[in-house]
C-alpha cells in the first residue's frame, strides 16, 4: 500500500515564516507571488500522486534491464510514458533560467517540487534531478555554442543530463582519474577514452539523447586533482550521429532498483571542454553542490511518505490495551496502537526532525535565490556564504537522520512494516544510498570544517551565528517563546565554542578534525534546526489556531526530547581522536 498527500499546508506556511516574500519581490520572480507559487504546487501535487506514485513498487519490483546486443537499457514499464508527462508538465523547466526556455521560477519552488516527485519515485526522479545539476553546470561555465546547442533541450526535457565521475580506482579521491581526453585531428573538440562506473541514468529509454558531463586528463594535464578538465559528451552529436560513449552493464542494488546505474565505456568518444583546461573540478563543483542540495532533501521526502505511511497504520491497527485506563475503549477488544507512548515517540521522532529539516531546507533554498537576483550585493554575499556552509550540514544531516526517520516508521508497524505490503521497507533501502553518493557523509563532514568553515576568515560561520544572535536578542520579551528560546541560546554557545576549539586545533592535528568532523556537524544540525523551529514557532504563535498549537507541541517534542543529543555528541568531541586512533592496524 502506497500512501501519499502532499504537505502543501505545512510548505505555505514555511515559506511564509521562513519570508518567502523576499524572494518574491526580487525583479527576476515578480510572477511568482505566493499564491501563484501555491496554486503551481497544487497542480504538480496531484501530478505527483496520480501519475508518479502508481509507478514507484512497478519500478521496484520489476527494475531495468540491460540489453547487451546493443548496449541499451530498457527502464521499468511505464517510465518512458511518465517521463514524457512529467517533461510535458514543465516540472523539470519550471525553475530553469527563462532564457533558454525555462519557467523561471525560484529555485526554492523547484526544491519543493523535487521533494514531492522523491516521495512519490525516488528511481524515476533521480533523472530530471542529474539534468538540473548538469544544466547548472554548463550555465555557469559552457562556452556560449555550448549552451545555445544544449541547454533548450535539455531544459524541455527533450534531452537528459549524467555526471561521469568515479571509475574503478576511484571515486571520492578523483586525483587517481584516468580517463584521457586528447585534440581532436579536426581542432574540434576532444576524443575521450576510460571507464566510468555507478553512472546514475547513463543509458535509458526515456529520452532521444543523454549528455555526459565526463572529468578526464588532457596530455599536459598535472598530477592529481589539479590535472582534471570537464567535457560535454553526448551520445548522439549535434549531426545525430552515435559517439562512441555506452553502457557496458548495470549494477545489481540494494534498493533504487528503477534507476539504471552505469558502467560507461568510451572509446574516442567525442567530447568538448567545459570551463578551463586543468579547471574541470571548479565546473564540476556546481553540479555536485546543487546536486548535494537535492540529496540532502531525499531525506526529507522519504520520510515524508514513510511518516505518513505509518500513521495510515497506527491509526487501522489495534493491538494490546493502552496503559491508561481512561484512554481504553470499552467497545473494541484492543485498543487503537496509537494510545501507546512508543509510537507516539517513533511518530514525534520522525515529525519533529522532519519538519524542521524542511525548514532548513527552504531557507538555504532561500538564499540560493537571493545569492543570484538581490539587488543589494551585501545580501548577495551573504547568502552565498549561508548556503554554502549549510550545503554539507544538509546533505549529511537530512540522509542520515531521514534513514533513523523511515526505519523508525518500519519499527513503529512492527512485522508489517518489514513486509512489502506497505512500502516502507522500499523507503528505507531506496534511501540508504544518498547516505554514499555526492560525498559520503564524512567527506561533507571534513568539507564543513575544512572549507566552509575557515573560507574567508570564518565570515560564513558568524553570519550564521549572528543570525540566531539576533533573533535572541529581538524576541526576548515574547512570553510564547520562552521556554525554547534558552535551549537555542544554550546550544548555540555549546556549537560557538566547540567551533572555535576546532579552529584552533585544525592546523595543528588534522588527523583529530577527522576523528571529530562527523560529531561536529551533527551537533551544527541541531543547532541549525533549533534555529528553524524558533522561527516556525514564533510564526505559529502569531495563527493560533489548530495548526499553529500543533507546531507549538512538535517543537516542544523535538527540544525535549530531540535537542538534548547535543549533550552527547559535545562529549565524543571532547574525546578527540584517542580512542579512534589508538589501535593498530593488525587490532582490528
Amino acid at each position: 500500500m502506497q500512501i501519499y498527500k502532499a504537505p502543501l499546508e505545512d510548505m505555505r506556511f514555511l515559506l511564509e515564516a521562513l519570508g518567502y516574500e523576499e524572494v518574491a519581490r526580487l525583479k527576476n520572480y515578480a510572477d511568482f507571488d505566493l499564491d501563484t507559487v501555491m496554486a503551481i504546487l497544487e497542480e504538480n501535487a496531484k501530478f505527483c500522486t496520480n501519475e508518479m506514485l502508481p509507478l514507484n513498487r512497478v519500478g521496484d519490483v520489476e527494475g531495468v534491464k540491460f540489453h547487451p546486443e546493443d548496449a541499451s537499457v530498457t527502464t521499468a514499464p511505464g517510465f518512458k510514458e511518465l517521463y514524457k508527462k512529467f517533461s510535458e508538465a514543465g516540472m523539470l523547466s519550471l525553475s530553469q533560467t527563462a532564457e533558454y526556455g525555462g519557467g523561471g521560477a525560484p529555485y526554492v519552488v523547484g526544491m519543493i517540487l523535487s521533494e514531492m516527485s522523491t516521495s512519490t519515485n525516488k528511481s524515476f526522479t533521480m533523472c530530471p534531478g542529474l539534468t538540473h545539476g548538469l544544466i547548472d553546470a554548463l550555465l555557469h561555465h559552457g562556452a556560449e555554442d555550448l549552451k545555445k546547442a544544449y541547454l533548450p533541450k535539455l531544459i524541455s526535457g527533450e534531452w537528459t543530463g549524467t555526471m561521469c565521475l568515479t571509475e574503478p580506482q576511484c571515486g571520492t579521491d578523483l586525483g587517481l582519474i584516468k580517463s584521457k581526453a586528447t585534440p581532436t585531428p579536426d581542432g574540434d573538440g576532444y576524443l575521450l577514452t576510460g571507464t566510468k562506473i555507478w553512472i546514475t541514468f547513463g543509458e535509458h529509454d526515456m529520452a532521444d539523447n543523454i549528455v555526459h558531463l565526463v572529468l578526464a586528463r588532457l596530455p599536459d594535464a598535472p598530477e592529481g586533482i589539479k590535472g582534471i578538465s570537464l567535457f560535454l559528451v553526448p551520445k548522439f552529436t549535434l549531426d545525430g550521429k552515435r559517439n562512441a560513449i555506452y553502457c557496458g552493464g548495470l549494477e545489481h542494488k540494494m534498493g533504487i532498483h528503477a534507476s539504471p546505474t552505469c558502467v560507461m565505456n568510451m572509446e574516442d568518444a567525442r567530447g568538448w571542454l567545459v570551463g578551463e583546461p586543468h579547471k574541470g573540478m571548479r565546473a564540476m563543483f556546481t553540479m555536485m553542490n546543487s546536486a548535494r542540495l537535492g540529496v540532502g532533501m531525499e531525506g526529507v521526502a522519504l520520510s515524508e511518505i514513510a511518516y505518513q505511511t505509518a500513521l495510515a497504520f497506527a491509526k487501522d491497527r489495534r493491538q494490546s490495551r493502552s496503559l491508561n485506563p481512561a484512554r481504553q475503549d470499552a467497545h473494541a477488544a484492543a485498543d487503537n496502537i496509537l494510545v501507546h507512548p512508543d509510537v507516539r515517540r517513533m511518530l514525534l521522532n520522525v515529525r519533529a526532525s522532519n519538519e524542521a529539516m524542511r525548514a532548513l531546507g527552504y531557507f538555504v533554498a532561500k538564499h540560493h535565490d537571493l545569492s543570484l537576483h538581490h539587488e543589494d550585493p551585501q545580501v548577495r554575499e551573504e547568502s552565498d556564504d549561508l548556503v554554502g556552509l549549510l550545503t554539507p550540514i544538509i546533505k549529511s544531516f537530512f540522509t542520515e537522520r531521514g534513514f533513523l526517520n523511515v526505519s523508525d516508521a518500519l519499527q513503529m508497524m512492527g512485522g508489517a512494516g518489514y513486509t512489502q505490503d506497505w512500502s516502507v521497507e522500499q523507503y528505507l533501502r531506496d534511501l540508504r544510498i544518498a547516505m554514499l553518493y555526492e560525498g559520503t557523509n564524512h567527506v561533507q563532514a571534513l568539507d564543513l570544517v575544512g572549507r566552509k568553515l575557515p573560507r574567508n576568515m570564518g565570515r560564513s560561520f558568524m553570519k550564521f551565528s549572528s543570525l540566531i544572535t539576533d533573533f535572541l536578542r529581538e524576541n526576548k520579551e515574547n512570553p510564547a517563546l520562552a521556554e525554547f528560546l534558552t535551549p537555542l541560546k544554550e546550544t548555540s554557545k555549546k556549537l560557538n565554542q566547540v567551533t572555535m576549539s576546532l579552529s584552533e586545533t585544525a592546523m595543528a592535528d588534522p588527523e583529530m578534525v577527522g576523528a571529530v568532523a562527523s560529531n561536529y556537524l551533527n551537533l551544527f544540525a541541531y543547532t541549525a534546526l533549533a534555529y528553524m523551529w524558533c522561527l516556525q514557532l514564533k510564526a505559529a504563535v502569531q495563527r493560533g489556531d489548530k495548526f499553529g498549537q500543533t507546531k507549538i507541541k512538535t517543537a516542544r517534542f523535538f527540544f525535549r526530547n530531540l535537542l538534548p543529543e547535543v549533550d552527547a555528541l559535545v562529549q565524543c568531541i571532547a574525546a578527540g581522536k584517542d580512542t579512534v586512533m589508538d589501535f593498530e592496524a593488525g587490532e582490528f
